[in-house]
């Protein structure tokens, strides 16, 4: 499957990387809308162009203390897009028994998991667990949604000192947290602008709400929310069309 080119956050600068991003994503949207693997292009698209152009704004960084083994940062709510939370509910189907095997049962570990507290979103206290992180690993990493990919830092001691509750601060990328926010934001701009369900989900909530539907890829195609007892709500959608429709400008 081939995949869009991808518009440079390097040469063009937020605003003007903000709509060519929209602009591809919407022509992904008109060209691929009753097409069985719409939802493959689009996640294809969305973080190829979030990796291509992260490792371009990042080359002059100092070094990242992430690394393999280290969760602490995964106590953060994720909020995702509802094309990265299909892809995760697909993985999580595709892989149920494999995982079953060596003793990870992904849907309980789900299911255990508690609701996010009101008012802790993005906050490195919210004391939830990631369902899908097993002895510091994190078991979906092919397809963890943009807000995990973009979210990285350059201390890690800082990391569990906000994780117990001790420091506000942390000194994460900056660079990276941007290209994901324009990445995931021209997503969303062009899902809304599809007729297509575009808030922010709650990972958790969301992915129980996607498991429950066995026609949850063709629900979404069709251009039902059923995702919308998981949206994230400290941003309203009034607020977040403004923005989008403000940058398209």
């Amino acid at each position: 499957m081939a995949v869009a080119s991808h518009p440079s956050a390097e040469t063009e600068g937020p605003a003007a990387f903000f709509r060519a991003q929209q602009a591809a994503f919407a022509a992904t949207l008109g060209a691929h809308a009753a097409t069985a693997d719409l939802l493959d292009r689009i996640w294809m698209q969305a973080f190829s162009s979030y990796e291509h152009n992260v490792a371009e704004q990042a080359k002059d960084l100092p070094p990242l203390a992430c690394r393999k083994g280290c969760g602490t940062c995964c106590a953060i709510q994720v909020a995702a897009t509802a094309p990265e939370v299909m892809m995760v509910a697909r993985y999580m189907r595709s892989m149920a028994q494999g995982f079953r095997k060596v003793g990870i049962d992904l849907a309980a570990r789900l299911a255990a998991t508690p609701a996010a507290e009101p008012g802790t979103s993005g906050t490195m206290a919210l004391g939830r667990e990631c369902p899908f992180v097993v002895d510091g690993i994190c078991v979906i990493y092919p397809v963890r949604p943009l807000a995990c990919r973009g979210h990285v830092s350059f201390d890690a001691d800082a990391c569990i000192a906000a994780l117990e509750g001790e420091a506000d601060d942390v000194p994460v990328s900056e660079s990276h947290r941007t290209v994901r926010a324009l990445v995931q934001g021209a997503l969303q701009s062009a899902l809304r602008d599809a007729g297509r369900p575009w808030a922010l989900y709650d990972l958790v909530e969301a992915l129980r709400l996607a498991l429950a539907r066995p026609d949850s890829e063709a629900a979404f195609a069709a251009g039902e929310d059923f995702l919308a007892g998981a949206v994230i709500s400290h941003v309203t959608a009034a607020e977040m069309a403004r923005t989008f429709d403000a940058l398209k400008a």
